[in-house]
């Protein structure tokens, strides 16, 4: 199906190669971008240059929660632009207190630390750990357990605590004070933690950049009795696990545990760069006065954007969010050149006989946008995506997984 997008020039087409040549001159060279440029959307649809449609199975890699353009985020941003677009955090904004207020109101945390992405809020969760053990155990206290196969962050700190060694190469020295547990193993994490005086510990509930895998309800809680008893803080990493994705507001509820602190970004803000710091009633107080800071941190206009998306993460969309993930996993699992299917909630994982590049390309030919997760096809639809739009997605991704196609 092609739409005609009404509000482009005659000359759009050389406009277009125009601005891949500007991008391939002037922007650097860290993506590999499809040869697609988007230029318009609704909701789970949005349009190429030529017109042509895609149901986009990708939301921005698990950002735009509510698809695009959703009309309550883009009249909460237009109020907010249009009234104050930032002010220093030497001032009070109205956005900011009320996000923070929300966010503890749904999780039981007690104080919030605004950044501008998952990987600023995992460096505060880190500095909070480090910070909270030398204060009550003094300086040689400093170590962070991560997981093996994790993605915490490109900063070099949350680098280092990246538990996939493919992604340190190029980038040593790495920032000191990280060692890495086989993630199921408990045993090897206490005996990693006991050895190492460790003030942290930080995992994902469901490692997405290591290929969509849950770390499993049983091993996030004896990992977190663990912590607790030894008086171990631990982070759970939000950033694309978290608001609604999951099927809970946040992953680490499906496993019932209480994290000391909780980091989120991603599809908090619906589209706008937001990263927050949750802190629990043991750590709320251990930032004080100049210990950290962000100037973009809790921007009018990009708090306005997450109350929007926040407000609207209730126990229907949660409980629709279930549905659609169980029908995505019945449709899929044991389907031609489909091998498995993992993941929680709409975070999906596809281990597809072919290579998921592959799959990926014949998707975007028959207008289903995809992403990768290492050797896996990644889904992470809008939360919203209705149920015909997916349908008619998931039968394109079958037949695009097909041994013979």
């Amino acid at each position: 199906m092609r739409a005609q997008v009404q509000w482009l020039p005659a000359d759009w087409r050389k406009i277009m190669s125009i601005i891949q040549e500007r991008d391939k001159n002037f922007v650097a060279g860290t993506y590999k971008r499809f040869p697609v440029e988007i230029v318009s959307g609704k909701g789970s649809i949005v349009f190429d240059s030529d017109g042509k449609e895609y149901t986009d199975m990708g939301s921005g890699i698990a950002v735009t929660s509510f698809g695009v353009c959703d009309e309550e985020w883009v009249s909460a941003v237009a109020k907010q632009a249009s009234a104050v677009q930032h002010m220093s955090n030497l001032y009070y904004t109205e956005p900011c207190g009320r996000l923070a207020e929300m966010l503890c109101e749904k999780t039981g945390m007690k104080k919030v630390f605004f950044s501008n992405s998952g990987a600023e809020a995992n460096e505060c969760a880190i500095k909070i750990a480090r910070k909270y053990s030398s204060d009550k155990y003094g300086d040689n206290r400093y170590t962070i357990v991560t997981l093996k196969n994790s993605f915490h962050g490109r900063t070099l700190t949350t680098l280092s605590a990246t538990g996939q060694e493919h992604y340190h190469e190029l980038f040593k020295p790495l920032t000191p004070g990280f060692v890495y547990a086989e993630a199921g193993n408990i045993e090897e994490l206490k005996k990693i933690a006991i050895e190492n005086n460790a003030a942290g510990i930080i995992m994902e509930c469901v490692q997405g950049e290591g290929g969509v895998l849950p770390i499993g309800e049983k091993f996030a809680k004896e990992a977190a009795d663990f912590a607790k008893k030894n008086d171990i803080i631990l982070i759970i990493d939000e950033v694309q696990t978290g608001n609604g994705r999951s099927g809970s507001l946040y992953s680490y509820m499906e496993y019932g545990i209480k994290p000391d602190i909780v980091s989120t970004a991603k599809g908090l803000a619906g589209g706008l760069p937001l990263g927050a710091t949750l802190m629990s009633e043991k750590v709320q107080d251990v930032l004080s006065f100049g210990d950290h800071g962000s100037t973009f941190g809790g921007n009018p206009v990009c708090c306005a954007a997450a109350c929007s998306v926040l407000s609207r993460i209730d126990e229907a969309l949660l409980a629709d969010v279930k549905k659609k993930s169980e029908y995505i996993f019945d449709a899929l699992s044991g389907a031609d050149g489909i091998e498995s299917v993992s993941g929680m909630g709409l975070m999906i994982g596809i281990k597809t006989k072919k290579p998921a590049p592959e799959v990926v390309e014949k998707c975007m030919e028959n207008g289903v946008l995809c992403l990768t997760a290492k050797d896996k096809v990644r889904l992470l639809p809008a939360l919203n995506i209705p149920f015909e739009v997916l349908e008619k997605a998931i039968g394109i991704i079958k037949e695009a997984c097909k041994e013979d196609c």
